[in-house]
């Protein structure tokens, strides 16, 4: 009986060791208590009956958005006068986090559109600029320095790869004015 026992113990811990190793490289990156909890839901009330991953059968490169996903801009806000280096925070809902490269349902990265009149093509990887810029290790604010006068900012949810969920997950536009 023994032996039973000490057979079950190693083989469950083989086990475990082998589901490790195979899922090590899917993790998402953690991020603070505190910062989801500024950014409200980060999963709850997700809509599971929408695809979740690049559509293999249109090779399309986009992923699905959460029901009712939302992203925002937390600070500043709307109409505020603001000093450069401006902080700038943001705030999701209904998706969750998860950096560039990793692909985690509902899930996705921050974009700041700085001073954009259009928006990116919705159906391609969002192309890095100075007014566009890419936050693919899961940032959740970022210190900009921006030139004394009116700004707007807006926030676009890319995928794993860069790419606007479907249907995109874009906040309001704000304007803030930047004192001299």
């Amino acid at each position: 009986m023994k032996n039973i026992v000490l057979l079950i113990a190693i083989l469950l811990i083989c086990a475990g060791v082998i589901y490790s190793q195979q899922n090590r490289h899917v993790e998402p990156v953690a991020i603070e208590a505190t910062t989801l909890e500024h950014q409200g839901s980060t999963g709850d009330n997700i809509d599971s009956s929408t695809a979740d991953t690049t559509n293999e059968t249109t090779g399309a490169l986009t992923s699905a958005a959460a029901k009712d996903a939302e992203v925002s801009i937390i600070s500043p806000q709307d109409g505020s006068v603001v000093s450069s280096p401006v902080v700038v925070e943001f705030g999701i809902k209904n998706m969750t986090i998860s950096p560039a490269g990793i692909d985690v349902p509902y899930a996705g990265h921050h974009h700041l559109l700085i001073d954009t009149d259009t928006l990116p093509d919705m159906t391609a990887p969002l192309p890095a600029s100075d007014t566009l810029i890419h936050f693919g290790g899961g940032q959740t604010e970022t210190s900009i320095e921006l030139a004394p006068g009116t700004h707007t900012l807006q926030l676009v949810l890319g995928n794993h790869l860069h790419v606007p969920h479907d249907p995109p997950v874009i906040s309001e536009k704000i304007t803030i004015t930047v004192a001299e």
